[in-house]
């Protein structure tokens, strides 16, 4: 009898990329977006040559980019975008839709610029996903996806609204599920601070500051770079009408856009990647959660000597400059997936010093003002005040955050005081010099000229 062998071949797959996913920042901007563009009707090019508007005559156009694609697959999304709309009643409204297994799913609004003059606001779900307010979260891992946007005026005289900017930040949610909070702990990126005027939001308008933690918190991101802004009236221009609240993710980058910010909602997984930011001129404004908060905006202001990171906490009466548990800011930012507002200006602005500038919205516990004379040769005098007695650290740095010289640091009763430092041993440049008074932090620039 013969024997018969059968051979089984068992095709296995194996991802090209195993374990999990990167996260991936898509952003189109320029002249991508018109290369981008697979069709359009009442809308074209705007006169700057960077963004896309309605066609003269018209009072509404509809733009359909062609699908994108990533490396790497996601299963979640941050959308944002930049534009401007000069006049209410005119607005755009930004779409998206997904692969399926028969072909895309239906266009799913992630939001939209500045009114909502759209009869309705369209789906934000299907079977396999959703638009969760401002945050995509899809049921299987893809790769592609697309954006459609609607743009609309009531008269062909208005100024046309313009989409300057789409952004899609993507990532695998094994990410924040698999955080290594003990290397997090770890991590202790060198010492920066970024100054901003402090807003409590509680005290800003009784009836609504204690909504307004998001649109508060970009304010004093504004205020790091220079720029003017009412933190109530940023945080009305803010406000999503169709959600009736002030903490949708796009609509906070989009009103910063208005105030001369480029942004984006991002993500950071280590506070050096985010200290890097910073340094490069950048703001951030962190989604925070449990254990600290539900649900929270602040600003990343920087990291002390120690590693450890300084926010500007909106929510806190005397939260200018605090200095939280690093294990707890970690878990209530990390765990939530490190969500942020990231910032930087426009090319036509950059971050001014704004140390000089007279105390506005900050917590009185101290004040440091400018050293004098400055710039200075050999010597300087370095004032401040004290609402109450407290322990006063004053140590000088260099532009890059290198330790120099601790002047004073002692415990200090409530007045006026003023110390001295002579520099004559110290080579002539710029020099930071740091103030801590309990959990608050100030710092102002001296310039030493031999």
């Amino acid at each position: 009898m013969k024997k018969i062998l059968i051979v089984l071949i068992v095709t296995v797959y194996i991802p090209l990329y195993a374990g999990i996913y990167p996260d991936q920042h898509h952003v189109l901007e320029g002249e991508q977006l018109f290369e981008r563009i697979e069709s359009f009707s009442g809308a074209t090019q705007n006169a700057d040559g960077k963004s896309i508007c309605l066609a003269d005559g018209e009072v509404q156009g509809t733009v359909v980019f062609h699908p994108d694609s990533s490396e790497f697959p996601y299963n979640r999304g941050l959308p944002s975008w930049n534009g401007q709309v000069l006049k209410s009643g005119s607005g755009f409204k930004v779409q998206m839709r997904f692969p399926t297994s028969t072909g895309w799913s239906p266009w799913l609004t992630a939001g939209f610029w500045m009114d909502h003059i759209w009869s309705s606001y369209g789906s934000t779900e299907y079977s396999g996903g959703e638009i969760d307010y401002d945050y995509v979260k899809l049921k299987t891992y893809q790769q592609r996806w697309q954006f459609r946007i609607l743009l609309k005026r009531r008269s062909a005289s208005d100024p046309s609204p313009s989409l300057h900017k789409l952004s899609f930040f993507i990532s695998d949610s094994r990410t924040t599920a698999n955080t290594d909070y003990q290397a997090i702990l770890r991590d202790k990126p060198e010492e920066i601070f970024i100054d901003a005027d402090f807003y409590y939001q509680y005290d800003l308008d009784p009836n609504i500051g204690h909504r307004i933690c998001s649109p508060t918190t970009v304010s004093m991101i504004l205020s790091s770079f220079g720029l003017d802004v009412d933190p109530v009236a940023f945080s009305q221009k803010a406000y999503d009408p169709y959600y009736r609240i002030f903490g949708v993710w796009p609509r906070n980058v989009q009103a910063a856009y208005g105030h001369g910010l480029d942004g984006a909602v991002t993500r950071y997984r280590s506070w050096s990647q985010a200290r890097e930011v910073l340094a490069n001129g950048g703001g951030i404004a962190m989604s925070v959660g449990k254990p600290l908060y539900t649900g929270h905006l602040m600003m990343l202001a920087g990291f002390t000597a120690e590693g450890n990171p300084i926010v500007h906490d909106p929510a806190k009466s005397r939260g200018y400059a605090l200095v939280y548990n690093k294990s707890d800011l970690s878990r209530s930012w990390f765990a939530k997936g490190g969500i942020a507002y990231t910032f930087y200006p426009s090319q036509q602005q950059t971050r001014v010093d704004i140390s000089s500038r007279p105390e506005k919205h900050r917590p009185d516990s101290f004040i440091l003002h400018q050293n004098y004379p400055n710039p200075f040769n050999h010597s300087t005098r370095i004032p401040f005040e004290l609402q109450k007695a407290q322990h006063v650290n004053i140590t000088v740095y260099t532009i890059n955050g290198q330790r120099v010289t601790t002047l004073y640091d002692a415990e200090t009763v409530a007045g006026r005081h003023e110390i001295t430092w002579d520099a004559r041993e110290f080579v002539s440049g710029t020099y930071l010099i740091r103030m801590t008074a309990g959990n608050n932090v100030r710092m102002i620039k001296g310039l030493y000229i031999k």
